[in-house]
């Protein structure tokens, strides 16, 4: 079966770091880009960073760079988001997805020719 699960989040004081995964399972990333995404409630999903397994190219949205690092472990199938200097409005659902590649548009970060294989979420709370 060919999921993607993630795990990781939790409550963190503004300032803090949390690390995300997201492990595959049914299929090798090695072939393919792995895109963070975000929601937060009453807002639209949001591209935060992806990375491109064929060339270890990694990109991110101007809200998250420089205070996120996206890594990927082809040993272990898995994908990590490690976030720093959080921020009460980098609160919500973080989502991982399987697709071909990753495009960059307007500051910020789509995929390309998704595969349509989704985790299903881990929830980011920042807040003191």
């Amino acid at each position: 079966q060919v999921q993607l699960v993630e795990s990781g989040g939790g409550l963190v004081q503004p300032g803090g770091s949390l690390r995300l995964s997201c492990v595959a399972s049914g299929f090798t990333l090695d072939y393919y880009a792995i895109g963070w995404f975000r929601q937060a409630p009453g807002k639209e999903r949001e591209g935060v960073s992806c990375i491109s397994f064929p060339d270890g190219s990694a990109y991110y949205a101007d809200s998250v760079k420089g205070r996120f690092t996206i890594s990927g472990d082809n040993a272990k199938n898995t994908v990590y988001l490690q976030m720093s200097s959080l921020k009460p409005e980098d609160t919500a659902t973080y989502y991982c997805a399987a697709a071909w590649g990753c495009n960059v548009r307007n500051g910020g970060i789509e995929t390309r020719g998704s595969l349509e294989v989704w985790g299903q979420g881990t929830l980011v709370t920042v807040s003191s």
